[in-house]
């Protein structure tokens, strides 16, 4: 398969590009687009045949369950059999935006790969204005995980999908840079309370504002049973070629100097401060001190380092505290 790559304007989309990337959705081929959190891989998910070509392209496990894009809520509700209070509440709170509702899976609406084969479905309204459009000229349900190889770095540019999948797409729509660089947060709404399975760039405190009796989620505590009800809850995500280690700022330079003495390419990427400005070098990025500039930056520059041929990459340990949740959590999880 040879993917072809079109250029997009994400601040006015081509109608005729978007007609284009439409039909090849509905005729059951795959489609990269960009997304305000990071670039995924598009099939009708009512098409189980469609369906199948994600997972057969990214090599991701058949458990592991897909998030089903939509328009609007009312299509989100759509593929629902009962719309709990808590989703309508984080839906009119939150949508279209960086968040995914689980909820009771609709017989019929989306094929069983999507859900994993499980009695749920993970859906979500995006607010990136590619991705709004697309499913709006679409007009259908579109699966969409992270367009890379399973398991491996998120892509935050087009660049990225084809370096892991060129070949093995359709189409690629290049709208530039995903703006949060890190995937959704994840509620599960199917019962009470609601459970944070996947966080992201929305803070438990954003969150427990509408919905206060939340269960927050366990970074170390591994899902006891298949299928899994989120995409994103596998022990080792999100990881690049060469060894992550998270160490702590005040020991980082010294890691770094240690295991270049001993041979090894290691390179380093930190938080930059006062008196350190974030800037770039062959091994070592220093990135936004703030925890949504340190997102958008992290994944460009994991797969930079990666492309340099680097044998481990020492990250500084991001802060305990929930605006730094979803990067600790992709660090953790590419650092097993």
């Amino acid at each position: 398969m040879r993917t072809e790559v079109i250029a997009v304007d994400p601040a006015a989309p081509d109608a005729a590009v978007l007609e284009r990337a439409a039909a090849v959705l509905r005729e059951g081929g795959l489609v990269a687009f960009p997304t305000e959190t990071v670039y995924g891989l598009g099939a009708r998910a009512d098409r189980d045949d469609a369906v199948r070509k994600i997972y057969a392209a990214k090599g991701r496990p058949s458990s592991n369950p897909l998030i089903a894009h939509v328009a609007d809520v009312t299509a989100a509700r759509a593929l629902s059999s009962s719309w709990p209070m808590a989703a309508e509440r984080l839906a009119e709170a939150f949508w279209p935006g960086p968040l995914t509702l689980v909820v009771p899976r609709a017989a019929g609406a989306v094929v069983d790969r999507v859900a994993g084969g499980g009695p749920t479905v993970a859906v979500r309204v995006p607010s990136g204005r590619i991705a709004r459009a697309l499913l709006a000229v679409t007009g259908l349900p579109v699966a969409a995980p992270s367009a890379n190889p399973s398991g491996g770095l998120s892509p935050t540019t087009a660049a990225h999908v084809l370096k892991g999948l060129d070949g093995r797409v359709d189409l690629v729509l290049d709208g530039g840079p995903a703006d949060l660089g890190i995937e959704s947060t994840v509620v599960d709404v199917t019962s009470s309370p609601s459970r944070l399975l996947r966080p992201g760039t929305r803070s438990v405190d954003e969150l427990r504002a509408v919905l206060p009796d939340l269960v927050l989620f366990d970074a170390d505590r591994a899902p006891s049973s298949l299928p899994l009800p989120s995409p994103g809850m596998l022990e080792r995500h999100y990881a690049p070629r060469a060894t992550l280690r998270l160490v702590d700022a005040d020991a980082l330079p010294h890691a770094v100097a240690s295991a270049r003495a001993e041979g090894l390419r290691a390179s380093s990427v930190r938080r930059a401060t006062a008196g350190l400005p974030v800037e770039v070098s062959a091994l070592d990025r220093r990135l936004p001190a703030d925890a949504r500039g340190f997102a958008a930056s992290l994944f460009d520059a994991l797969h930079a380092l990666d492309d340099a041929g680097c044998d481990v990459l020492f990250v500084e340990r991001p802060p305990a505290d929930d605006a730094w949740a979803g990067v600790r959590d992709r660090l953790l999880r590419a650092s097993r």
